[in-house]
């Protein structure tokens, strides 16, 4: 066999390869988008069908064979949710929750992460192990104790209650304390060499290079707050301080016990597109924040 003949045989081999190797890519590209597509599918279609059911009226929604769009645009469904509920106090008096929460973590947070990370005390280490330690409690355990406490307080019903028991959180600030410890240790050296306070390095230096785990948490901060349910309904449920997931539970409910579906699917797509909206144009800053930390323990 000639060499000529060798050549041909080996460029006709590598280019078979060459060319399974690339049908071989776009299965897998292929199987790989088609099962984010499919869980994406799963993901979004609750949401869907809670703006589907939003638009019926109740009539099609009692149907027992369910219809994927309705048959009549109910746009009115959404200013009877609002009415009825009542939406617009409870979305101010979850808005000064979660701002006033968010703020006064905001400050916690940062003043214990910069401990953790740059001052030098005796027992830094254990204390900061014992803070991790309680992250593996579940904070469901903590309910009744901390019940019993604001009970003696007297805080029952008031802000206060929906306030002060969460400004701590120990994930942000391991979270933060993680990101400060990326900061070189040569910048705090020089800042005091120069004199400079640690809070004014704080809040020069270390405080703008931390700017995106900090948006992040108070992103999930105030979705936490947005979010929260059960501590709410339990201690302050009365209709001055009640906030907005306590106040759809039973808004919608007629004298008959009957349930307006459709009015309470509104109210619920009215009550979830802040959130929706906060995390389609901020997400980036959420995993920003989450991967910039940890990388240096």
């Amino acid at each position: 066999m000639s060499d000529n003949k060798i050549i041909l045989m080996h460029e006709r081999n590598m280019a078979e390869q060459t060319s399974h190797q690339k049908i071989m890519t776009v299965i897998v590209k292929v199987l790989l988008y088609a099962f984010i597509l499919a869980m994406a599918a799963i993901v979004l279609f609750p949401f869907y069908w809670m703006i589907n059911s939003s638009l019926k009226t109740l009539e099609e929604y009692r149907r027992s064979v369910p219809t994927f769009w309705p048959h009549r645009l109910m746009l009115s469904n959404y200013s009877s949710a609002f009415t009825t509920a009542n939406l617009g106090k409870l979305f101010l008096n979850t808005m000064y929750v979660g701002v006033v929460s968010t703020a006064l973590s905001l400050v916690i947070t940062v003043l214990s992460a910069f401990a953790f990370a740059r001052l030098s005390f005796k027992g830094k280490n254990a204390l900061f192990a014992g803070l991790l330690a309680t992250m593996m409690i579940p904070g469901e355990l903590f309910t009744i104790t901390n019940y019993s406490t604001v009970t003696n307080l007297g805080w029952i019903n008031t802000y206060t209650v929906l306030i002060v028991p969460f400004l701590v959180s120990v994930f942000y600030i391991y979270l933060l304390r993680q990101n400060f410890m990326q900061i070189p240790d040569e910048l705090y050296l020089a800042a005091k060499v120069d004199g400079t306070s640690d809070l004014k390095y704080l809040w020069k230096v270390m405080i703008p290079l931390s700017l995106p785990t900090l948006i992040s948490i108070t992103i999930l901060k105030m979705m936490g707050a947005w979010n929260s349910y059960i501590w709410p309904r339990l201690v302050a449920n009365d209709e001055a301080h009640r906030l907005i997931t306590n106040g759809l539970r039973n808004a919608f409910t007629e004298t008959t016990g009957d349930v307006n579906y459709p009015v309470q699917m509104a109210a619920v797509a009215l009550v979830s597109a802040p959130l929706f909206l906060v995390f389609i144009f901020l997400r980036k800053y959420i995993m920003q924040g989450v991967s910039r930390s940890g990388i240096k323990g």
